[in-house]
């Protein structure tokens, strides 16, 4: 009887993260052909399919998507039990501050991998608005913390940068209209003051019509067609489209995603988190590239 093997799984993972078999070849820096005979021989050994081809791309099947959550687990479980053969396993406490309001789900599957890593790690995580986070790092009330600024300092480490983009739904033009209605954050951060900078500049009548405190909510209202909003091109959606320049609005800056600490030193939680978190953010620049590229084919 033949057996699942780990690699056969980390292909199948990389595709399904990619949606493509180029784009997840690259991922795993193998070629386009060897990670096509690794799907095939996944499928031979399950003697069933667990991609379907559509478009440029490749969804998961009913079997894929049985196959993904024990993917994930068994490669999980034997990068730990390599981890904790191989180095003394991280002990301690860590209190991590990871934003509601951008990437949520990509640092929470960050966070999910690395208390499977880390089990003996007493991890204390706050998700919440991030503007918040530099001053509880100063105030010791976190270890460490992930959140956007326009200018980091030489403190925040960078692991994202996302153009921000004035976008309206497809559904409504908005050039003919007379007051400009608008979506906006409603807490106080350079979201908001960059796009009362933008509108003011312009010269033109405005206003705001919905606020909300995170980026979900701007997006419903822009989709929603009673507003345009300013989000980072990261969140732009099937639906919305960028109308800065037709509307004369002046550029806005770009958001970088940071990483920071509390203190000058690091505890071996706090440095395993940043590598795990670098790591992930690594991965998600080489996925964006890779998609770009082929895009560009």
């Amino acid at each position: 009887m033949e057996s699942l093997d780990s690699e056969l799984l980390r292909t199948f993972l990389s595709v399904a993260e990619a949606g493509s078999v180029t784009t997840g070849a690259t991922l795993i820096h193998r070629s386009q052909s060897a990670t096509s005979l690794q799907i095939k021989r996944l499928e031979a050994v399950l003697g069933q399919a667990v991609f379907k081809r559509h478009g440029r791309g490749v969804a998961l099947t009913e079997t894929g998507r049985r196959l993904l959550p024990i993917a994930q687990e068994v490669t999980a479980r034997l990068d730990a039990a390599l981890h904790d053969l191989l180095r003394e396993a991280v002990s301690g406490r860590l209190r991590l501050g990871i934003p509601d309001d951008h990437g949520r789900a990509r640092l929470s599957r960050i966070v999910a991998a690395f208390v499977r890593l880390h089990p003996q790690v007493e991890l204390d995580v706050t998700c919440a608005l991030s503007t918040g986070f530099p001053a509880a790092l100063e105030r010791g009330e976190l270890d460490l913390a992930v959140y956007e600024v326009e200018h980091p300092t030489s403190d925040e480490e960078v692991l994202f940068e996302d153009p921000t983009c004035w976008v309206s739904s497809n559904l409504r033009d908005f050039a003919a209209v007379g007051s400009t209605p608008v979506a906006l954050f409603d807490h106080a951060c350079w979201w908001r003051d960059a796009a009362l900078t933008s509108l003011d500049a312009r010269g033109e009548p405005y206003r705001i019509v919905y606020s909300s405190q995170s980026v979900s909510g701007v997006i419903a209202a822009v989709e929603a067609g009673i507003a345009i909003g300013l989000i980072g091109r990261s969140s732009l959606e099937p639906g919305l489209s960028v109308v800065g320049t037709q509307l004369g609005l002046a550029p806005t800056a770009t958001s970088k995603l940071v990483l920071a600490q509390k203190a000058v030193s690091s505890s071996a939680p706090m440095t395993a988190m940043k590598a795990a978190i670098r790591s992930a953010f690594q991965t998600t620049a080489s996925l964006t590239e890779a998609r770009n590229d082929t895009a560009n084919v």
